[in-house]
């Protein structure tokens, strides 16, 4: 008679449980549930304990949700072992402990519960409280994916991606993308489409790319929603559209995304898929820049040197800049490159103008390159070397820096750099005779000096038509203007 009420009290608990209209109801219900876990159910209890789990008709307890789940679960209910494991996990009404966690997922992931087999490869991947065990994580992945665990699934496609636990196979880590993809895992249908994108075991294909990434950012995946707006805004599968591009990273940047958020103040910055206004820009700059994100942190020094959306303040400028610039942000160099040598927001000092450039050419900034070589060639407070500065000027070159270009066609015409302490031409002895060509890429210091030491030549014509031909042919104005010159003799 006994079993026969409390089974009657469940299921009348049940009952209730499912009606919302009525306080009096919403008691009842957590009353007879409480009579049937006070009397042993395991079911009522572990309800009971979701109930103070998320404050559902009962004042919201974490204490009390462990005690209920801890009662099912020592009767080896599966859904009430996931949960207290859950809790340990979390630290939530007992002190965190992944030790205990781990216990009692293993004990509901043993009994084939999928959820619990997800958290045993987490904890097996990640060293939580059991042995770091690739291998282990993958078995406990595979055993959930088998049942169609969406997020078992994409893990195995980090793992096959990442070679953890088994050989590194794209193909294979796509065949688990998208198996959970379809699925609707927003996670997998972003790391398909990215797969899509940059042909990592499949065909490349970018409007797949798009479609997968749409499908993730629907459900709210912000780094998707932000590739969305870069395929937007580059057209890259889709057809070009600033205004969905701006969409697609607003929706990323209100839910913090940094990279979208510069995204967007640049944007603003330039009137693309937005009305231009400098305030937005600067406002978003700044939550990216807040967060870290360097990028961000040069736009808002250049809106600060600027005075665009903000009063003009190189000091703050110089500030942000410098948050970049140690994070080895190669433009930010360049800018407090440029700071310094003009005693911008700082004291003037040649000095620093020239390591700040010189760490941003060593990163192959061009415009870098090229203030480094018209530091050595016209420094006042650095020995004049025209052989650092051709070196500097060709570097800059080479990435089609027309002024750069346009120094290396007078270098050249003149002879700076190329020879030492010698006025005569001769024309019989090239860059290319002494061992180098500066057409051929980046041209180390040692090899400019062996040239110099060896060179027996001012100026070649043919070189510095070279420069000054692809100089003028980007509009470089003295480019133009040489070329007139020497087409004139």
């Amino acid at each position: 008679m006994s079993e026969y009420r409390q089974d009657a009290q469940l299921t009348l608990g049940r009952i209730y449980d499912k009606v919302r209209g009525a306080t009096q109801e919403e008691m009842e219900a957590v009353r007879m549930m409480r009579m049937a876990a006070e009397n042993g159910d395991a079911d009522a209890q572990n309800r009971l304990g979701i109930r103070y789990d998320e404050g559902c008709g009962v004042e919201q307890s974490d204490v009390e949700a462990v005690h209920w789940y801890r009662w099912a679960a020592e009767q080896g209910l599966v859904y009430a072992q996931y949960n207290l494991g859950n809790m340990y996990a979390d630290g939530r009404g007992v002190t965190q402990d992944d030790r205990e966690a781990a216990h009692w997922y293993r004990l509901a992931a043993m009994q084939g519960e999928a959820a619990a087999q997800v958290k045993m490869g987490v904890l097996h991947a990640n060293s939580l409280g059991v042995e770091q065990d690739d291998a282990e994580a993958v078995r406990w992945y595979l055993l959930a994916a088998e049942q169609d665990n969406s997020d078992a699934q994409f893990f195995l496609g980090v793992m096959y991606t990442n070679g953890r636990g088994v050989e590194q196979s794209y193909a294979e880590a796509a065949r688990w993308y998208r198996r959970a993809a379809e699925l609707n895992n927003a996670e997998s249908q972003f790391n398909f489409g990215y797969f899509h994108a940059n042909g990592l075991g499949v065909r490349k294909n970018d409007a797949e790319a798009a479609r997968w990434y749409r499908r993730a950012a629907d459900q709210g995946l912000a780094v998707a929603q932000f590739d969305l707006g870069d395929v937007y805004r580059i057209g890259r599968g889709v057809e070009r559209n600033d205004q969905e591009a701006a969409r697609w990273y607003r929706s990323a940047a209100e839910q913090g995304h940094a990279e979208a958020q510069v995204g967007l103040g640049y944007m603003y910055a330039d009137g693309r898929g937005v009305e231009q206004d400098d305030v937005e820009a600067v406002r978003w700059y700044r939550l990216s820049a807040e967060q870290g994100h360097a990028e961000a942190q040069v736009g808002l020094g250049y809106m600060y040197a600027d005075g665009r959306g903000v009063e003009r303040n190189d000091a703050e400028a110089v500030r942000w800049y410098l948050l970049a610039a140690d994070q080895g942000m190669p433009r930010a160099q360049l800018n407090l490159g440029l700071m310094y040598r003009d005693g911008l927001g700082v004291a003037q000092n040649d000095a620093e103008a020239i390591r700040w450039f010189r760490l941003a050419a060593w990163q192959h900034e061009a415009q870098a390159q090229y203030s480094l070589g018209c530091m050595y060639s016209n420094g006042p407070e650095v020995q004049r070397d025209h052989v650092e500065a051709v070196h500097w000027f060709h570097s800059a070159a080479l990435q089609d820096h027309a002024a750069a270009q346009n120094k290396c066609g007078e270098m050249y015409r003149y002879g700076e750099g190329l020879a030492k302490d010698l006025k005569e031409d001769v024309t019989d002895k090239t860059p290319r005779s002494v061992g180098f060509s500066p057409r051929c890429g980046e041209i180390s210091l040692n090899t400019w000096a062996e040239a110099h030491a060896t060179s027996t030549f001012v100026g070649h014509v043919n070189e510095a038509i070279y420069w000054f031909r692809l100089a003028s042919e980007q509009g470089d104005e003295k480019a133009i203007a040489a070329m007139k010159e020497l087409d004139a003799k």
